[in-house]
């Protein structure tokens, strides 16, 4: 468990083919983000769906694309929430987008290094314009987030297909506890 995780009264369990991860959802610092999360886990969105990024030192991606690099449907974008006080740090959980504010749907990442500086809000902007939502962080699994960053790249399916990983990692579950939020 990271420093300040305590507090989390919810959390989601992401099974993969590699390992489990569990994420504590803040949903304190960013409720919509995480309402958001779990109405697609809840739908079972997640499940079957693979890692398709991987960035060495940067981050691992998931949410929406199928091993043959199929992408799902998605609900409408949400309001990003960043700027909420949570860093993109190593073991963070934040909210993928397009280059709009608001874009954001099933796409999540998990930070490998501290990328505060690339990734938060920038500092003088308006709330909501600049950066990437954080909204949990990795509890425990952190092992796995790792052994999923090092796996041989170049699969060819899906959005980055060179950063796809060779033998695709599997979402096989997501699920959320119901903690007292």
């Amino acid at each position: 468990m990271l420093a300040g995780q305590a507090a989390f009264a919810q959390e989601a369990r992401v099974e993969t083919s590699l390992g489990t991860i569990v994420i504590a959802l803040d949903r304190a610092h960013a409720p919509a983000t995480v309402d958001n999360f779990i109405r697609y886990a809840k739908e079972g969105h997640f499940d079957g769906t693979v890692v398709y990024r991987v960035v060495p030192g940067f981050v691992i991606q998931a949410g929406s694309f199928e091993a043959d690099g199929k992408e799902r449907g998605t609900h409408a974008p949400i309001a990003l929430e960043s700027g909420n006080t949570l860093r993109n740090v190593r073991g963070a959980v934040a909210m993928a987008r397009g280059n709009e504010p608001v874009s954001a749907t099933a796409e999540f990442f998990i930070d490998l290094d501290d990328n505060s500086a690339a990734l938060d809000a920038k500092q003088g902007d308006t709330p909501g314009t600049t950066g990437y939502a954080v909204f949990g962080s990795v509890a425990a699994g952190l092992d796995v987030v790792d052994r999923i960053a090092a796996t041989p790249l170049a699969g060819g399916k899906g959005p980055f297909p060179d950063a796809a990983p060779a033998t695709p990692v599997v979402i096989e579950k997501v699920t959320v506890s119901e903690g007292a939020n």
